[in-house]
């Protein structure tokens, strides 16, 4: 099983270099890290007692994947969860925050487990989740992927914008499906015929 560092890193070389992309909400972003994580963090990189681009682009490798490991996997308490989650839940922490665990606790309300949906891995969420992955954690794992890949289409659904993270300009599989699918066993992911499917209404 990887180390915490280990999907940090994996996170780290899948978000990339520098972007500030108008269409992301979370503005300017390098290594996956935001300004905005940045100015709540207080990452004033450059020292000049504000929070700008300038900021994004000094930020390194390391400081990326320390920010990862303490404020997405530590804080939030994801190491609470069954191991089977931890990649897949700090990879969409990192992604979409709170909503990781969000959907994470409406799936284990679907399954019947009495869990408040408010984003955080407190002993009723975490003894839910325990619980339903046993006997078996990777089916868990997997239901958790496809309500990810879920909450994905939705949010393009409702925002024409973002669209373009779940659908490439070639009609495929954007980065926001491949990510949430990276986490899926092989036979759960949708096949060309299937996303089409899905994403027909967008035109």
């Amino acid at each position: 099983m990887q180390t915490v560092r280990q999907i940090a890193q994996e996170i780290v070389a899948r978000e990339g270099g520098f972007v500030d992309d108008p269409d992301d909400p979370g503005g300017a972003t390098k290594y996956g890290v935001t300004i905005h994580t940045m100015r709540r963090l207080g990452l004033d990189l450059d020292g000049n007692g504000e929070f700008d681009t300038r900021d994004v682009r000094a930020l390194s490798r390391a400081r990326a994947e320390q920010v990862f490991v303490v404020h997405y996997f530590q804080r939030p308490r994801v190491d609470r969860l069954p191991e089977a989650l931890h990649a897949t839940v700090f990879d969409m922490y990192v992604n979409a925050g709170a909503q990781a665990v969000k959907i994470l606790q409406r799936l284990l309300r679907e399954m019947g487990y009495r869990v408040a949906v408010d984003g955080v891995i407190g002993p009723q969420t975490a003894r839910a989740a325990r619980q339903a992955a046993q006997p078996d954690a990777q089916a868990l794992r997997d239901a958790y992927g496809v309500a990810r890949r879920n909450y994905y289409f939705r949010l393009a659904d409702r925002r024409p914008a973002s669209r373009k993270y779940a659908r490439t300009r070639a009609g495929g599989k954007g980065g926001w499906i491949k990510r949430a699918e990276e986490f899926l066993t092989k036979q759960y992911h949708l096949d060309e015929a299937a996303f089409q499917q899905r994403v027909a209404i967008w035109g």
